[in-house]
């Protein structure tokens, strides 16, 4: 089987309907499970596109994933990580944690933050298999937000000294 080409590029507005289609999708899982969409999908992205990061990955020609990042002054947020159904299973989800880490290293941040519901069990899974620690949990909207960092060694500048 031949490896499709796979490329990330940032979003700008022209996107944003694309963002929502996609995030729409994959978050749809969900709406059963937690009795009510997911924060992601009711979001305004002209918005989001205007005021956060957020780097769209493509499979070929195909938009696949994305993550929204916003940053503070010393973690990097990770707002939204949405990856089309007809795309879950081939890493994209990793490949864009892996992506954010260097997002927070290259703005010298030594921690990636990231939140999920509590019933997200494969979502929780996933995060705690690349590193992610539980932080804290708070009750939201009828149900719990679990919150979750990882630190991360900011690049070295050259800078530094021992």
């Amino acid at each position: 089987m031949k490896e499709e080409h796979v490329s990330l590029r940032p979003a700008c507005l022209a996107d944003a309907d694309a963002i929502r289609t996609l995030t729409r999708a994959a978050y749809a899982k969900w709406v059963p499970v937690v009795g009510r969409e997911p924060r992601p999908m009711m979001a305004d992205y002209h918005a989001a596109v205007e005021r956060h990061a957020i780097d769209l990955l493509f499979a070929g020609a195909t938009l696949a994933a994305l993550v929204e990042m916003i940053p503070a002054p010393d973690y990097l947020l990770i707002e939204n990580l949405a990856v089309s159904p007809a795309f879950q299973g081939r890493g994209f989800g990793r490949r864009l944690l892996a992506h954010t880490e260097d997002q927070a290293r290259v703005r010298g941040l030594g921690e990636m933050r990231l939140y999920t519901n509590r019933l997200f069990a494969e979502n929780i899974r996933l995060y705690a298999s690349a590193g992610y620690a539980i932080d804290h949990e708070e009750t939201w909207a009828g149900g719990v937000i679990v919150h979750m960092r990882k630190p991360i060694r900011p690049t070295a500048t050259g800078d530094e000294r021992p």
